[in-house]
């Protein structure tokens, strides 16, 4: 009896194991990219997953470089999501190889980009596609919750859904008009509710004076006179061409992370200055 009372509680552990979950109901430990992935992951795991992120707030996910203690928490992670920013083509390997037991996901997979932008969490059609992605990945490896995550996405499909209308809604008969911003971060929100956005920043550079000159004339001929910056980048430029359009500058932040409140702020701010 002894002996069979033994072996039964080492298959119950073995099977909180395998699950990825302690007996404790410890979280399964996940890493993600950029904090926008956190709100997602958490969407779907609930209490059952602990997000860490990777590029840390007023950090550019172009240039970031992990911390020593990000590279050891990853030695603990069961899943880590990509999402196809600049700073994990030179990353990304080097983090696998840090846990090889670690499944690494990639939520861009099978979206189609445009040229070299990887603002793909920014359109809530795409922010669903990557959804059912991190569903699939969190069921494989914790398949004795796999209900609990296909009612969680479900509830977050649901959202996306009902914020993709309301901002179909608020850009109603305003097809083609056009915003400034510094960083072209919103060409797939721009391109999903048919606007367009109007970059200064060329190739991830400043612009040259004739550049700007020409962004400034564009600017006035356009009526534009707010011009969108985010936290991560220098708005020296912005600032300039705000000043010369008398303009002024306004935040619209990509990385926020609440999410879905940070995109219905961001849409009320272009909605504002959309003519």
């Amino acid at each position: 009896m002894v002996r069979i009372a033994r072996n039964a509680i080492l298959i119950f552990l073995n099977i909180f194991i395998f699950t990825g979950i302690g007996i404790a109901g410890e979280k399964i430990p996940v890493f993600v990219s950029i904090v926008p992935q956190k709100y997602f992951v958490q969407q779907i795991g609930g209490d059952l997953v602990d997000v860490q992120f990777m590029v840390q707030p007023g950090a550019s996910p172009a240039t970031y470089e992990p911390k020593p203690k990000q590279m050891a928490d990853l030695s603990r992670a069961k899943i880590y999501f990509s999402v196809g920013v600049p700073f994990e083509n030179a990353w990304l390997k080097k983090i696998a190889t840090a846990n090889p037991d670690m499944k690494v996901v990639r939520t861009d997979q099978g979206i189609r980009k445009v040229g070299l932008d990887p603002h793909i969490w920014l359109s809530p059609p795409l922010v669903k596609r990557q959804a059912r992605t991190i569903r699939t990945a969190l069921q494989e490896i914790d398949p004795a919750h796999r209900s609990v995550y296909e009612a969680n996405f479900r509830q977050f499909e649901a959202q996306l859904d009902q914020l993709d209308r309301e901002l179909k809604e608020t850009f109603a008969g305003r097809h083609g008009l056009r915003f400034m911003v510094f960083h072209p971060a919103w060409g797939y929100f721009a391109r999903t509710y048919g606007l367009q956005q109007v970059p200064i920043e060329i190739e991830g550079k400043d612009p040259k004076p004739s550049q700007l000159k020409g962004l400034i004339e564009q600017a006035r001929a356009g009526g534009i006179r707010v011009v969108f910056v985010q936290p991560q980048f220098s708005n020296k430029s912005a600032e300039l061409v705000a000043k010369e359009i008398g303009g002024q500058v306004a935040f619209a932040d990509p990385l926020a992370e609440d999410w879905l409140a940070n995109l219905r702020n961001v849409a009320s701010k272009f909605r504002a200055v959309l003519k």
